[in-house]
């Protein structure tokens, strides 16, 4: 007697389209951002289809509609994480500057806006990193990449190779020490400290207006505005 199939998707789903009709309720981006906030809130343990599903009101049927395991809905994050994360730290380190200055500020940007590169899921990754060797390879592969960026951002300005990946190393691994002692410091107190930042990082005195766009821009965020 012949095993039962497991159900799979139709040859034209696609992960942008609407929900499917029937049994099907939810999208597989429906079932990527719940299993994203259960890793945020549980770790990758709390990353379980059934729970899931009952949180989306569905059986466990309609997870097999987009993913062939928990271990494919396990990759699909770790995607996620270096499509939005990783992938918008090098955007900024690569973003057109004037001045070595103003390229760092590109990556702050990048780092104090949720939107862009989320600080959690950063720490969620490598809490995962931790006990499951094959995360921590991604990971790495991941940060190299980031330094990387970084390193060829400096040396763009002229610095040393030496230098240019040693100051890449300050800038990236300064910014993961500050989000992991949790200060919780105000934009506005943060905001104070930008031109010294930027002179500590770089080595050269920002542009006044330099600082004073990023200031604008941090404010935005704090206040719930889009910055530009």
């Amino acid at each position: 007697m012949n095993a039962p199939r497991k159900p799979g998707p139709p040859p034209d789903v696609s992960e942008t389209e609407a929900p499917l009709v029937g049994n099907i309720k939810v999208t597989r981006q429906d079932w990527l951002d719940a299993a994203l906030e259960a890793l945020l809130a549980h770790g990758v343990e709390g990353v379980k289809v059934q729970l899931i599903g009952e949180k989306l009101q569905v059986s466990r049927s309609s997870f097999y509609w987009y993913f062939k395991s928990r271990q494919d809905l396990l990759d699909a994050l770790l995607d996620h994480w270096q499509k939005t994360n990783t992938a918008a730290l090098v955007a900024k380190a690569q973003a057109p500057a004037t001045t070595i200055t103003e390229a760092v500020g590109n990556v702050f940007r990048c780092v104090i806006n949720p939107a862009l590169f989320s600080t959690r899921l950063d720490f969620a990754i490598r809490d995962w990193a931790r006990r499951a060797p094959r995360v921590r390879e991604v990971l790495h592969a991941s940060e190299a990449e980031r330094l990387e960026a970084l390193r060829a951002m400096f040396a763009r300005f002229g610095y040393p190779d030496l230098e240019a990946v040693a100051r890449a190393r300050i800038l990236y691994y300064m910014q993961i020490g500050y989000d992991d002692a949790q200060l919780n410091e105000p934009m506005e107190a943060r905001s104070r400290l930008v031109s010294s930042y930027l002179l500590g990082f770089t080595g050269q005195e920002p542009l006044a207006e330099e600082v004073d766009a990023l200031i604008t821009y941090a404010r935005d965020l704090e206040s719930g505005r889009a910055p530009e």
